[in-house]
């Protein structure tokens, strides 16, 4: 496999430097990315990188991903406009272990192949390294005329905030450009991959291994992933979607990706699946022919769902969303968590009725009307009741006047009312 190649039908290159492609091509070469433990989960702005370094890994080359223990005590001035809060090491080391633990699922750390992934921490480098010993033997290779004519230092210094840019920033460029210098050294690494932003860190990074060691090392870069109308990729009204269960369920992580345009979901199944050519083609020709039927968003919530969560929690999330489009059944909504099942339910009117009146048993009509406002009136409710409009934990209600017990409670704590096909209502016991 091409690995350049395979990047670039699935429009992921931004920028490659001359004869990358050539090299990758002489056999198994060894290339790293870098990511900032600034959270002890990756969200899914990060997923474009990894999937950059599974590709690399399925070429047949070995991936190092560096997470930059180091360098996240300073943060990346590229794209910020202001700097950022530094990290202690106590908190870097336990975002490093939750990271790896994470990239396990893209990446073959484990296994005996010749091209296992490997992971690093600049920390581990630079913590004995002396700031003398640091500006003698990388600083004097790298002018400050080279450094300010990047675009990450022009656009802060030249900023509207009139802030400027502390010398801490200003240094990162070095810092990166020297991981790149001891992963030559050490790992025989000859390229990086990075997000378009990190462009002028990883070209300084090549400079310094041609000024030091007199070679040859490359990079390339993917572009800044946004959303087809404009917006930003990844962001949603609650924040960033994470790849860690307890800051995104699965269940809303798979909702983020069955809810993505149809022209996002073309150039996205490309980029965070592993899926081939041919069978991308025939999804988008199978969307053209029948749009409404989402073949795309499907494959693509399913492919990413099913490769950071499990296959497992995919189907508890596609239960719990035909829950409220499907027709699913009082089973199925009593198998989902309690955590999925209020995040499907989000939004729609509750109420809080009496668990005494449960316990002896209280007649739907007056739940629905006295206990819970679901009905305006007991009339309205029976003629709904009547034409089989009313159901109770998604079981038709027979008659208006049923009896609705303690032992019908979901969790021993919710009961969902369903007022024809598309009005919900959460009655909380209490």
């Amino acid at each position: 496999m091409n690995f350049v190649e395979e990047l670039r039908w699935r429009g992921m290159i931004h920028e490659i430097m001359p004869g990358t492609e050539e090299e990758l091509m002489k056999g198994q070469a060894s290339g790293y990315l870098g990511i900032d433990p600034t959270a002890d989960s990756l969200h899914i702005g990060h997923l474009v990188g990894v999937m950059m370094l599974k590709h690399f890994q399925r070429a047949g080359h070995t991936p190092i991903a560096l997470v930059g223990g180091a360098t996240g005590m300073i943060g990346d001035p590229s794209m910020k406009s202001a700097e950022r809060n530094l990290l202690d090491e106590e908190t870097l080391r336990h975002n490093q272990e939750a990271i790896k633990k994470q990239l396990g699922k893209f990446l073959d750390f484990e296994s005996d192949i010749p091209n296992k992934a490997i992971l690093v921490n600049n920390y581990d480098w630079m913590k004995c390294y002396t700031f003398l010993n640091f500006i003698r033997d990388v600083g004097k290779h790298i002018t400050v005329n080279y450094m300010m004519a990047k675009d990450s230092v022009k656009k802060r210094i030249s900023g509207e905030s009139g802030e400027g840019m502390s010398f801490t920033e200003f240094s990162y460029q070095l810092l990166q450009g020297y991981d790149f210098l001891h992963l030559y050294r050490d790992k025989g690494c000859i390229i990086q991959l990075g997000g378009s932003d990190q462009w002028g860190n990883i070209t300084t990074g090549t400079e310094l291994i041609r000024r030091v060691e007199g070679g040859e090392a490359y990079g390339l870069v993917c572009p800044l992933i946004t959303k087809a109308d404009g917006g930003k990729f990844g962001k949603t009204e609650s924040g960033n979607v994470w790849l860690d269960r307890r800051y995104t369920s699965p269940y809303k992580f798979y909702q983020f990706w069955l809810n993505v345009s149809d022209a996002d979901a073309e150039k996205y199944i490309k980029i965070f699946t592993s899926l081939s050519r041919e069978t991308i083609e025939a999804l988008v020709a199978e969307q053209e022919l029948a749009p409404h039927a989402r073949p795309l968003q499907k494959r693509l919530a399913e492919e990413i769902t099913v490769m950071v969560h499990s296959r497992e929690d995919y189907d508890m999330a596609v239960s719990a969303s035909e829950i409220l489009f499907g027709k699913s059944t009082s089973q199925e909504l009593r198998a989902i968590d309690e955590k999925t099942f209020l995040q499907v339910f989000e939004g729609v009117p509750q109420f809080t009725v009496s668990r005494d009146k449960l316990d002896k048993g209280i007649k739907a009509v007056d739940l629905l009307t006295e206990e819970a406002a679901v009905f305006p009136s007991k009339g309205e409710m029976r003629k709904t009741v009547q034409s089989g409009g009313v159901m109770i934990n998604k079981e038709k209600l027979e008659t208006f006047d049923e009896p609705i017990g303690i032992s019908r409670l979901i969790g021993d704590k919710y009961l969902l009312a369903q007022r024809g096909r598309k009005n919900y209502f959460l009655l909380i016991a209490d």
